[in-house]
């Protein structure tokens, strides 16, 4: 993981622990074979891919809200 993609991430989810688990289900999702939203002319690991995705605004995350957490028990 590069070290200037994860600070630039970091500047857009400030939370570390919510930036890893973002990262974390976009990499599954690109190793499952869901296309990119970012293009790079270098052979970037999915989980820069990932970050850049983040650093550019491609995706985000939504946290549950308390009622949601007490309705989905599954959920947390």
């Amino acid at each position: 993981m590069r070290d200037d993609y994860l600070a630039a991430a970091l500047l857009v989810i400030d939370d570390p622990n919510i930036l890893v688990n973002v990262v974390s289900r976009r990499v599954k999702q690109l190793k499952r074979g869901n296309r990119a939203l970012v293009t790079s002319l270098e052979k970037l690991l999915p989980e820069d891919i990932a970050l850049r995705e983040i650093i550019e605004g491609k995706i985000s995350y939504e946290l549950a809200t308390p009622q949601e957490l007490a309705d989905n028990p599954g959920r947390r």
